[in-house]
């Protein structure tokens, strides 16, 4: 059985790693700075979106076609994290 901490290492490092660079670039740091701190459901929703093709997640985060319902708060929270911290000046 997977630990807890085996669990968000390997969402830790799939969120880094996943075949698109524009996506590792999104979902690495959003993963390093929340993962930790998700609650059970919040942490399971995470693990489906990380099964979800980079193909189809990148328009869903930049805005350019809607997510899945189910996905569709973690997503937008996602895409805006990453909105400010590319912001120019911070």
């Amino acid at each position: 059985m997977e630990t807890a901490e085996s669990r968000l290492k390997r969402l830790g490092m799939r969120s880094w790693r996943r075949g698109t660079k524009e996506m590792d670039l999104i979902l690495g740091p959003w993963s390093d700075a929340h993962l930790a701190g998700l609650d059970a459901p919040t942490l399971a929703l995470f693990e489906v979106l990380l099964a979800e093709n980079d193909q189809d997640l990148l328009p869903w985060v930049l805005g350019h076609v809607p997510p899945p319902p189910a996905l569709a708060d973690l997503i937008a929270e996602i895409g805006q994290f990453a909105r400010n911290r590319l912001q120019p000046g911070r």
